[in-house]
């Protein structure tokens, strides 16, 4: 039997920054985790970017606040960030997507430029009818995803291969039952991501309603080579997006099907549609599709985090349903969740921001 004071299940960005910023307040914490490494699922397929209007106007709080730990990051994290603007793309077919998008960055109080032609003739890669009108936000980066992962989980008591099969609450303490160990907790934190629907039922809880959502990515070698300063360059009405790496082009259908909590893959059908999408908006000429995958973003109802008290099951809280947006809010969202846990207050700004129980 292992004894822990908070087991955190589920040990992607959500389960692992919080376990972190648990440890910094000096709790005792243990990770579990289903596979047989952490971040298998989501975490581990992200091609993530820090850009403050990504989520929306409800998520740019968390944003924000995220953004001094990426910049300045504490003791154990390596560089997080690479500078990448994000630049939005006027559609020619959907010009009303524009001013849609343009509202919410207005809405969210996000820093944007507004392009015209002869500013946008400089990306001589994409086709003149891109080419008419953009959005441009200089204040955005590439993550190094692996590096964040890491440097949460390191010097985090961590179980593998390591499901919760069965759960019951015994004198104010929890008795689970993984694949190998026994853990006794008094609190269980549900970070399972697409499984945490999965989780609650096992842990007596009311499901939330969690949708897992499949989203591709897709690698191409191209003629020319992307420019290695490209933006992340996004269709304003979130048909794709795509960004330079390693001299490859990272492109994606911005695709959100729903799906159900599994090791998912791409569908052969989104890849055959973005590559047209792409052909159709750039000059550059495929030479190959290097390779492709997907990973499931899952969210709430309401597009909120899943943050809090469980409120019908004593010991149980939610971190959960961060969607798109877990990596680059990680630190906001594991700070707020530390804090309730331990009994501090939160920050009142990210807390209405976040709140979904």
């Amino acid at each position: 039997m292992i004894h822990t004071d908070i087991a955190i299940i589920g040990a992607g960005i959500a389960g692992a920054s919080l376990a972190w910023a648990l440890r910094e307040r000096g709790a005792d914490v243990l990770l579990l985790e289903a596979e047989d490494r952490p971040g298998y699922h989501t975490t581990g397929r992200s091609a993530a970017f820090w850009v403050a209007s990504y989520g929306g106007p409800a998520i740019v709080p968390l944003n924000l606040a995220s953004r001094s730990f990426f910049t300045q990051p504490p003791d154990g994290f390596g560089l997080l960030l690479a500078p990448r603007a994000g630049l939005y793309l006027l559609p020619p077919d959907d010009a009303p997507a524009f001013t849609r998008l343009k509202a919410e960055l207005d809405q969210g109080g996000v820093d944007y430029q507004t392009l015209g032609p002869a500013d946008l003739a400089r990306w001589t890669m994409l086709r003149p009818e891109w080419q008419q009108a953009g959005l441009w936000e200089g204040d955005s980066y590439d993550i190094d995803v692996a590096g964040l992962h890491q440097g949460y989980l390191r010097g985090t008591k961590l179980l593998t291969d390591a499901r919760v099969e069965s759960a019951q609450r015994e004198n104010g303490r929890w008795q689970l039952q993984t694949r190998s160990e026994a853990i006794e907790a008094r609190v269980v934190v549900n970070a399972a991501g697409a499984w945490a629907d999965s989780v609650a039922g096992t842990l007596g809880c009311a499901a939330r309603g969690l949708q897992p959502l499949r989203r591709t990515m897709v690698v191409l070698r191209t003629d020319p080579e992307p420019p290695a300063d490209m933006p992340v360059i996004f269709d304003a009405a979130g048909r794709f997006y795509f960004k330079p790496e390693g001299g490859r082009v990272w492109l994606s259908p911005h695709d959100e099907t729903p799906d159900v909590p599994h090791d998912v893959r791409p569908d052969e059908m989104d890849i055959a549609v973005v590559i047209d999408r792409f052909e159709n908006a750039t000059r550059f000429k495929i030479l190959r599709l290097e390779t492709s995958w997907a990973g499931l973003r899952t969210f709430a109802p309401d597009r909120k985090p899943v943050l809090g008290w469980d409120g019908g099951a004593e010991g149980v809280f939610w971190c959960a349903g961060q969607g798109g947006f877990g990596i680059q809010t990680a630190p906001a969202v594991s700070d707020l969740c530390a804090r309730i846990l331990t009994g501090e207050t939160p920050d009142a700004g990210a807390y209405d921001a976040a709140r979904a129980l």
